[in-house]
């Protein structure tokens, strides 16, 4: 069974005829209620130069996140939708400050107007940008950064201690897996996930060009690797995949400019030759030469923007047909991995929006309960409970975590299915299914019955342990759902057709 938003508020209704006495309370629960409204809050993290803002820009499709080591990329920013640009700066004594907002050279002057970082509680940037609509999007300072208060600010908002985690989701950034990747994930889990075990979080190699050495194969070795994180690494159970994208590529091809585009196209009209020369490092791209009527300045913006793989990249796929800016951009943002981590997205954490929102709320409120409970107090920790126990999405991300790494008497074909059905490679119901978006109705029929029937099988199999015959039940409820929604939408169409029809006595 779905999630309710409906059931999660009356809960919240609830709690605040119990403490109506409390001003302060009151509030908090009104905050809760407000986070049900909003679009899912996806946090992107990582170490320090990990690329977060640069992978920001590239989602939003502008150059607004600060990319600098200025004061303000040490305040948590918060970046969502809004009918016109405003930047709100909320200070720690409770006050807001509304901040001017100001372009120089396509990329937004976002200052704090003479404050102190450690003055600011968060900033928060309403953009008319479509990416925004469904998503919040939080921006946090660098984790394991050698300034203690920027980490800590990060750690303090990310991993509460008293209090759920203000983010439904998180997209961690890293260049390679190392102990403090793994220990901040671990801890990420437990503190979002409360009872219910989830894991919502997803694995970035956001510098991929780096991997191979800025060759034009580097996002091909970059994908091998990712691949083996999420299959045998220490982030199979902390995180729900890995996905490699180049980061500064992609916030380049997001934002590529026409002049960019002559200057790339000036570049792929070179002679072989004298490219490759050129294109050899960083160093020599940028050195004074006479092979290319380019200036400095201008390769020097080039290489800023897109680094020497995006370089070479577009100028390989201008030569290959790319004739224009808007199809150099497409193509390049296809080449970047950014269509790969938008489609994750989406499938993982957008379609589980209400289920992530609901379980952040529910967790807040029976924190508060349980703390300082009233008269009454019962009756709201049973209504959690009941929505958490007919939560289906939330018992399928636990299991996610569960399926790769506890030992389950299943074979290792039977456990990789398991976790496809649980909705570990998608969500909608070929990916399920483990077939192609193409699939007619009665393939997916046909697939439904016989995945039922082995997974009916095998939990009742008295080879099956308990947390055995507890999967495969969890997996034929979840196929049961494919079979539902399949049926819905049959019933809902047969409906459309017959109220298409001319009304009664028409001609």
């Amino acid at each position: 069974m779905r999630t309710s938003l409906g059931d999660v508020a009356d809960v919240l209704d609830a709690t605040r005829i119990l403490y109506a006495d409390e001003p302060g309370t009151v509030e908090l629960l009104d905050a809760y209620a407000r986070r049900l409204r909003e679009p899912l809050r996806l946090a992107v993290a990582g170490i320090v130069k990990a690329g977060k803002s640069t992978l920001l820009n590239a989602i939003i499709g502008e150059r607004i996140a600060p990319t600098d080591a200025g004061e303000c990329t040490r305040a948590i920013t918060w970046y969502r939708y809004a009918p016109t640009a405003r930047i709100t700066m909320n200070l720690v004594d409770g006050s807001a400050v509304r901040l001017p907002v100001r372009r120089t050279d396509g990329r937004l002057d976002l200052e704090l107007g003479g404050h102190r970082a450690e003055d600011v509680a968060w900033i928060d940037v309403g953009w008319p940008s479509e990416a925004l609509r469904s998503t919040i999007l939080i921006d946090t300072p660098g984790i394991a950064s050698v300034t203690r208060e920027n980490s800590a600010r990060s750690m303090e908002f990310l991993l509460p201690e008293n209090s759920p985690a203000a983010a439904d989701a998180i997209v961690y950034l890293l260049r390679h897996v190392h102990s403090s990747d793994v220990s901040f994930l671990r801890a990420f889990r437990d503190t979002a996930a409360g009872a219910s075990s989830t894991v919502n979080a997803v694995a970035v190699l956001s510098r991929a060009d780096e991997i191979g050495s800025g060759r034009i194969d580097s996002l091909l070795s970059a994908a091998a690797i990712a691949d083996r994180y999420r299959r045998d690494g220490e982030l199979r159970a902390l995180a729900l995949g890995v996905v490699p994208i180049a980061g500064l590529l992609a916030e380049g091809a997001r934002t590529l400019r026409e002049s960019e585009f002559i200057a790339l196209r000036e570049l792929a009209r070179l002679d072989r030759d004298v490219r490759e020369r050129l294109l050899l490092s960083a160093d020599r791209f940028v050195r004074p030469t006479t092979a290319t009527s380019l200036s400095i300045p201008v390769r020097e913006n080039l290489l800023q923007r897109f680094g020497l793989f995006g370089v070479r990249l577009a100028a390989a796929l201008v030569r290959g047909g790319a004739t224009t800016s808007s199809a150099l951009a497409e193509r390049l943002v296809q080449q970047s991995g950014m269509v790969g981590l938008q489609q994750f997205l989406v499938d993982h954490f957008r379609a589980r929006a209400v289920a992530l929102k609901a379980r952040g709320v529910l967790q807040g409120v029976e924190q508060l309960v349980r703390e300082r409970p009233r008269p009454g107090a019962d009756a709201v920790l049973g209504g959690i409970e009941r929505i958490l126990v007919r939560s289906h999405e939330l018992r399928e991300l636990a299991l996610l975590a569960d399926v790769r790494t506890a030992p389950v008497a299943l074979s290792p074909h039977d456990i990789a299915e398991a976790e496809r059905v649980l909705g570990g490679l998608g969500t909608s119901a070929p990916a399920r299914l483990g077939l192609p978006e193409t699939a007619t109705k009665a393939e997916r029929d046909e697939r439904t019955l016989a995945l039922l029937g082995h997974w009916r099988s095998l939990g009742e199999s008295p080879l099956s342990d308990r947390y055995t015959a507890y999967l495969c039940r969890m997996v034929v409820r979840s196929i049961e759902g494919i079979a539902s929604e399949a049926a819905a939408r049959a019933e809902a169409a047969g409906d459309v057709v017959l109220a298409s029809g001319p009304a009664q006595g028409g001609r």
